[in-house]
């Protein structure tokens, strides 16, 4: 293929798409947590049953995170996303025929919402496996792993911050049933559009010129092919650097979750604000998480183009945990409801302050196999969401809800010790 002379941008195009793709993934993931609090009175669920429904995602997305690492491997991120995009609209959709109280005992109910849930966790866990270990990899060069990584969290945060007060409109308008089945036509839409334009390796897209082929390859050991994944498993999870990372995604995604679950219902019934009122104060932190995961990623890429990648992604990772942890305690312990939004909007920030160090870390360690190493990382990341799902009500029931926001604080320190022994600059060697 003839590659063209001038200078061209096709490799941010691709990135941008990924945000779409990831946008369109959390308005589906999250539309949920936001049309729990009307389908709670409407199927006769608590908030507890309502947790064990939310946290079935989680289990779903976080136990598929290393298939589908090996599932990217083997088809490419192209088919990858595609696929898994159509699957989250049909299984969106299917939540629209949850049977009523009228016709369906408790058990059933919350057992089918269980199931598409799980479905839906699992249909999504290719996601990030794929943007960060696959799709970032092959279209960056090595030092600019952070950025990208950062601004396809802005699909994310801008994914999660429309999400409470459209679907909380759509509920008050149409009823949580077609909030579900309005917003699920747009995963087909973004399957089209990603197939189109979206390929595995800049080389194969006839847009990228040589000028772009040579600053995506700078710094690379070798240029990232598909390799021979068989076996490659049982290095990753033997792997310390890459346990350890897992297990401050762990933590970091405790707090993380703690927003993507109960964040709505914690304004509406805690803080007693209305539900459009709290739809609108329910974008706000993760508005500003956007606003941090772009800064992270460029805070992590400065200090590794003067520092190296160990101590660039040990600096953010370190730093804004423990900021996140604190605005978290802060937010719990706030008299003034406006006050404790204000909080939990600097805790978000900073907890997406670190992401894009966590992934840029992982794909160094994981190098060739950075896939099935970023399906890992994002297992401890995930597979924390049940947890979270379940915990955070039980221990409000128990000692308050200031008592089950500090456990994010406390998870949120663990994180940030585990950084101290990670060595993000030590590739691992597969035989």
């Amino acid at each position: 293929m003839t590659q063209p002379a001038g200078t061209t941008y096709v490799r941010w195009k691709v990135l941008g798409l990924t945000c779409l793709v990831g946008f369109v993934a959390y308005l589906l993931r999250s539309n949920l947590s936001t049309a729990g609090v009307a389908m709670m009175p409407d199927l006769g669920l608590t908030d507890v049953q309502l947790g064990i429904v939310l946290g079935a995602f989680s289990w779903g997305y976080g136990l598929f995170q290393f298939p589908a690492g090996l599932f990217d491997e083997m088809v490419g991120g192209r088919r990858a996303l595609t696929i898994t995009a159509c699957l989250w609209g049909g299984l969106n959709l299917l939540v629209c025929l949850v049977p009523s109280p009228a016709i369906a005992s408790t058990v059933v109910i919350i057992g089918t919402l269980f199931v598409l849930r799980f479905l839906m966790g699992v249909a999504q866990a290719p996601l990030y496996p794929v943007i960060g270990g696959d799709v970032i990899a092959h279209w960056f060069p090595p030092t600019g792993w952070a950025v990208p990584n950062g601004l396809s969290n802005v699909g994310l945060t801008l994914g999660a911050a429309v999400t409470p007060p459209l679907i909380g409109w759509l509920m008050q308008s149409l009823g949580w049933r077609a909030s579900f089945a309005v917003t699920a036509p747009v995963a087909f839409i973004v399957a089209g559009i990603w197939w189109w334009y979206a390929r595995d390796y800049p080389a194969e897209h006839h847009g990228v010129g040589k000028r772009e082929l040579e600053t995506i390859n700078a710094g690379r050991r070798s240029t990232i092919e598909r390799v021979e994944s068989r076996g490659v498993w049982k290095q990753i999870l033997r792997n310390r650097d890459i346990l350890l990372l897992t297990v401050s995604y762990f933590g970091s995604n405790y707090v993380f979750y703690f927003f993507f679950n109960w964040l709505f219902y914690y304004l509406i019934e805690v803080r007693h604000f209305t539900i459009l009122e709290g739809g609108f104060l329910a974008a706000v932190p993760w508005l500003v998480g956007c606003v941090g995961a772009i800064t992270g990623g460029v805070v992590c890429d400065a200090v590794t183009r003067r520092l190296g990648i160990r101590w660039g992604c040990r600096f953010t990772s370190i730093t804004g945990l423990l900021m996140a942890g604190g605005f978290l305690a802060l937010a719990g312990s706030a008299q003034n409801p406006h006050l404790a939004v204000l909080y939990l909007s600097l805790c978000l920030g900073f907890q997406q302050f670190t992401d894009s160090a966590a992934w840029a870390a992982t794909t160094s360690v994981g190098g060739p196999h950075s896939s099935a190493a970023c399906g890992v990382l994002n297992t401890g990341g995930n597979v924390v969401g049940g947890l979270v799902a379940v915990l955070v009500p039980w221990t409000a029931h128990a000692a308050g809800w200031t008592a089950a926001i500090a456990t994010g604080s406390l998870f949120a320190v663990v994180g940030a010790v585990a950084w101290i022994w990670i060595r993000a600059d030590r590739t691992m060697v597969t035989t």
